[in-house]
């Protein structure tokens, strides 16, 4: 059976865009994100985090910062018995200074490749899913993915949160 999901951008959505946050000690959770996937996860919804990671491919740290900090955020989150069911990002950037990194990819919002991915790997219905994003590259992927994408600002993200799970929860395909 299909269920629902949330797609959440990760840097100025769940946590503070500080530019180029890897380190464990420098994240900021944005108000209300810990209590937004809870919320999300309650609500029967898959929890999906879907991040650019450019500073990868710029050589300001590596793959394996991302995936501590992914970590560190998924025991963050169980504490308040929230999780992630997975964390996809992309460390491609076309103008990288790592050569190996150095190309286009389909991953790399404004493509879709991260939540297609996604949607080949759990069984997601589309069309009761969103993206929560802060720019105009989040929405772009989330509609090239066939998801309804969501333009996140600032305040509490739970409370942003809420009424998008009922509305868009309802629908049926």
């Amino acid at each position: 059976m299909k269920k629902p999901a949330v797609f959440f951008d990760r840097d100025g959505v769940l946590n503070e865009d500080s530019g180029y946050v890897f380190e464990i000690g420098k994240l900021r959770w944005i108000d209300g994100a810990r209590e937004a996937v809870k919320i999300a996860n309650d609500a029967g919804y898959f929890v999906f985090v879907v991040t650019n990671q450019s500073g990868v491919a710029r050589g300001l740290y590596e793959e394996t910062h991302v995936e501590a900090l992914h970590k560190w955020m998924a025991d963050d989150l169980a504490i308040i018995g929230a999780h992630i069911d997975a964390f996809e990002y992309c460390p491609y950037h076309p103008d990288a200074v790592i050569e190996r990194y150095r190309q286009i990819s389909l991953r790399r919002k404004p493509a879709p490749g991260m939540i297609n991915d996604l949607l080949e790997r759990f069984s997601v219905d589309v069309g009761r899913s969103i993206l929560i994003g802060d720019k105009s590259t989040d929405l772009e992927a989330a509609r090239a993915a066939g998801i309804h994408g969501c333009l996140y600002s600032s305040g509490n993200l739970a409370q942003f949160l809420r009424p998008l799970l009922h509305l868009h929860g309802s629908k049926s395909r």
